[in-house]
């Protein structure tokens, strides 16, 4: 099954290396990664295409005009994906390698299935507990 990752940012240049990784290490990479950003003037555009260049899945940033909130920010990048199954991810937020096989394979397995959703962990910088 194909799949996006809907990603919002706002200033997360200091997450966002350690959550593109993780989507990057994925057992089943998305097909694509589209990145939403509110704004930000911390180098977290610069960040994104970067990352771009250097993965093997289509990887799109979409700049606001202005800022539009946390929840429309979301909605907007969710309405760029052009796959059925959507990721939420926040640039703060770190993977498990095999969330996406996971989450494709259930998908696949129960075709009534609308949504599903995880449990998460707070950790620190070291991803410790």
């Amino acid at each position: 099954m194909k799949c996006s990752v809907a990603m919002a940012v706002f200033n997360g240049a200091s997450y966002l290396h350690d959550q593109l990784q993780s989507i990057a290490d994925q057992s089943h990479p998305p097909d694509e990664l589209v990145v939403c950003d509110n704004g930000s003037t911390d180098g977290t555009q610069d960040i994104v295409r970067k990352f771009a260049s250097r993965v093997s899945f289509p990887v799109r940033l979409h700049q606001n005009e202005i800022n539009l909130g946390y929840a429309n920010n979301f909605a907007l990048a969710t309405s760029l994906c052009s796959h059925e199954i959507v990721f939420w991810s926040d640039c703060d937020d770190w993977w498990r390698p095999e969330k996406i096989r996971e989450f494709c394979q259930r998908f696949e397995r129960d075709s009534d299935l609308l949504l599903l959703f995880s449990d998460s962990e707070l950790v620190d910088f070291s991803l410790r507990p």
